[in-house]
C-alpha cells in the first residue's frame, strides 16, 4: 500500500517551496518534488527585488501593490541575511511621465503598505547627489525611494529548508510522472531522474506550482481538462561590468511606457533588466534574443554618460513568467496578480493550480493556497509564517551589520571577504558551515577562488546541491567570480564525495 501524504506539492520553485513550508508548519504530511533543482526555472531568473511594483499603480493594481508593499517588510524581518534595503533612483526625463504623476505615485507607495522600516521617497537634485556623477548632464532631477534586494533563488532553498526542518520530504532531480485521482486521493507517479526508480505515494490534495509547466501539467500528467490560461512571458536580462561605483541602483523611463532597473551586482558588476516579451516554445531552453540585448543596452545609454554595447555583456539570463492571461494588450500591462484554481467535486481529491505571482507575494500566496485547500480538506490550522523568520534569519533586531561583527569576532580567523559573504548567503546557519573549524585550514580542501570543502559540503547536505552549477548559480552568484578549473575542482570533488557516501552505505 503506498504512503498516504496530506499534500503533493509539484514544482521546486518559490511559489511551491512556500505553500510546501506553510503546509508543514501546520503539521500536514508534504511531499515537494522538483523535476531538476530548486528554482531552477523563473525563480532564478527574476531582477532580484523584493518590491511592490511601483509601475502597477499604472494599472490600478492596488491590492497587489498593497500587499507587496507589506510584504516587503515581513521578508525583510524573516531573512535580514538574504534581503536589505536600496534606495533606487528615478531620473526625471522631461518628454516622459510628469513630475507631478511621479510624484504622486511615491506619495501612494510610501502609504499603501503601511511602512516602518524604510525611509520615505524624497525629491533629489542630481548636481549635487552621487548618483549624478555617471548619468548624462542633462538629467538634473530625480526622485529617491526604497526597494529591497533578494538572492531570489536562495529564497527558494530556504523556504525548502525550513519545510524539510518542519516535516515536509523534499525531492530534487525527482520528476511526477502521473497523477490520477481514486476517490478521495490523488494516486501520484515519482521517477527519480538521477537513479532512474519510480516511487507512487496516496495524496489527500495535490498542488500544481509547476510554473511555465502548469497547464502542461493540469492535461498531460493530471489528465483534466484545461480550465484556466496560461500567459507566458520572458524577461531577460544582462549583466556587464559595473557602471557606477556608488550603491545606489537606477530605474529608467523609456519612451515604449516600460522601465528598465541598473543595479550594483556582486561587487564588480551592474545588471540591467529586464524583457517583457510574449514567449511560445520549450520553457526550459529560454534565452536572451540578440534584440532584446540591444534594446536594454539603448535602454541605458539614454542616461549614463558611459555607452555600452552587446560586447559589453558578461552575461546573461532569462526567465518564462507563467501569468494567469486576462487578455492585456501587451506583456507588459498582463496582471503580475495571482490566481488560484481549486479542481474539486464531492468526494474528489482536490487539486490546486496556481497562475501567476510575484516573488514578494510568495508567502501569501502560500497563505491563500491553504485557505483554498481547507475548502476542501476541512481546517488545516492557522496561518503562522508572518513572523516566522527563515532559516538564518534569526538575527536580532533584523540587524546584519551587527550579526556580521559578533560573527568576525568570534571567528578573527576568518578573512573579512570570506566572513561577510558566508553571513550574507547562511546568516546563522554559517556556524553550521564552519562545523567547528578554528581556522582556515579547518574549512577543508581550498577548491579554487575562495571555496572550501566546507561550504561544499553543506551546500550537499543541508541545501540538496548536487552539481558545480548548483552551487555556483542557485546557492550563490559565484559563478561569475571564478575560473573554470574552480568549477572542474568543484565537479571532481562532488564525484568523490558521492563515491565515497555510496561506500559507506554499502558497507
Amino acid at each position: 500500500m503506498p504512503e498516504v501524504l496530506d499534500i503533493v506539492v509539484v514544482g521546486g520553485g518559490i511559489n511551491g517551496a512556500g505553500i510546501a513550508r506553510d503546509a508543514a508548519g501546520r503539521g500536514l504530511s508534504v511531499l515537494l518534488c522538483e523535476k531538476n533543482d530548486l528554482a531552477s526555472a523563473t525563480s532564478s531568473a527574476s531582477t532580484k527585488l523584493i518590491h511592490g511594483g511601483l509601475r502597477y499603480l499604472e494599472y490600478y493594481e492596488f491590492r497587489l501593490v498593497r500587499e507587496a508593499l507589506i510584504e516587503r517588510e515581513v521578508l525583510l524581518r524573516a531573512a535580514p541575511h538574504i534581503i536589505w534595503p536600496l534606495r533606487f533612483v528615478l531620473p526625471h526625463n522631461k518628454g516622459l511621465r510628469p513630475a507631478w504623476m511621479i510624484r504622486l505615485g511615491l506619495f501612494l507607495y510610501d502609504h499603501l503598505g503601511g511602512r516602518q522600516l524604510l525611509p520615505a521617497s524624497e525629491g533629489i537634485d542630481l548636481r549635487r547627489h552621487p548618483a549624478g556623477a555617471p548619468l548624462e548632464a542633462g538629467l538634473r532631477k530625480a526622485f529617491v525611494y526604497s526597494d529591497c534586494w533578494v538572492q531570489d533563488s536562495r529564497l527558494v532553498v530556504l523556504n525548502a529548508m525550513d519545510a524539510a526542518e518542519r516535516g515536509a520530504e523534499v525531492l530534487t532531480r525527482v520528476e511526477c510522472l502521473s497523477a490520477r485521482r481514486e476517490g478521495a486521493h490523488w494516486r501520484v507517479v515519482l521517477r527519480d531522474r538521477r537513479e532512474g526508480g519510480q516511487r507512487e505515494v496516496l495524496a489527500r490534495a495535490l498542488v500544481n506550482a509547476a510554473g511555465p509547466w502548469t497547464a502542461e501539467f493540469v492535461e498531460q500528467r493530471a489528465g483534466l481538462n484545461r480550465a484556466q490560461s496560461l500567459r507566458l512571458v520572458k524577461g531577460s536580462h544582462i549583466v556587464v561590468p559595473k557602471l557606477f561605483d556608488h550603491d545606489f541602483p537606477y530605474i529608467f523611463q523609456n519612451p515604449d511606457g516600460r522601465i528598465v532597473f541598473a543595479i550594483p551586482y556582486e561587487d564588480d558588476f551592474t545588471l540591467i533588466g529586464t524583457t517583457d516579451v510574449d514567449f511560445t516554445g520549450d520553457a526550459a531552453e529560454v534565452a536572451i534574443t540578440e534584440e532584446e540585448t540591444r534594446y536594454l543596452c539603448d535602454a541605458v545609454n539614454v542616461y549614463f554618460k558611459r555607452k555600452i554595447g552587446p560586447a559589453d555583456v558578461v552575461w546573461t539570463y532569462s526567465g518564462v513568467r507563467p501569468l494567469y492571461d486576462d487578455a492585456a494588450e501587451s506583456a507588459s500591462s498582463a496582471t503580475r496578480d495571482y490566481v488560484l484554481q481549486l479542481d474539486h467535486g464531492d468526494g474528489q481529491a482536490p487539486l490546486l493550480s496556481i497562475f501567476g505571482g510575484k516573488i514578494t507575494t510568495f508567502r501569501k500566496l502560500a497563505e491563500h493556497a491553504l485557505a483554498k485547500l481547507e475548502e476542501a480538506l476541512g481546517p488545516l490550522g492557522p496561518p503562522w509564517t508572518a513572523t516566522a523568520a527563515l532559516p538564518g534569519g534569526d538575527m536580532p533586531n533584523a540587524d546584519f551589520e551587527g550579526c556580521l561583527e559578533r560573527f568576525r569576532q568570534a571567528h578573527p580567523w576568518l578573512p573579512a571577504t570570506l566572513a561577510r559573504r558566508y553571513l550574507r548567503n547562511y546568516g546563522t546557519r554559517a556556524e553550521r558551515l564552519l562545523d567547528g573549524a578554528s581556522d582556515v585550514a579547518g574549512l577543508g580542501e581550498h577548491l579554487g577562488d575562495g571555496l572550501y570543502a566546507a561550504e561544499a559540503r553543506y551546500l550537499m547536505r543541508a541545501e540538496w546541491a548536487q552539481t558545480a552549477d548548483d552551487m555556483l548559480w542557485r546557492r550563490s552568484k559565484m559563478g561569475l567570480h571564478v575560473s573554470e578549473a574552480t568549477k572542474r575542482n568543484i565537479e571532481e570533488w562532488l564525484d568523490r564525495s558521492r563515491g565515497s557516501r555510496e561506500r559507506q552505505e554499502s558497507a
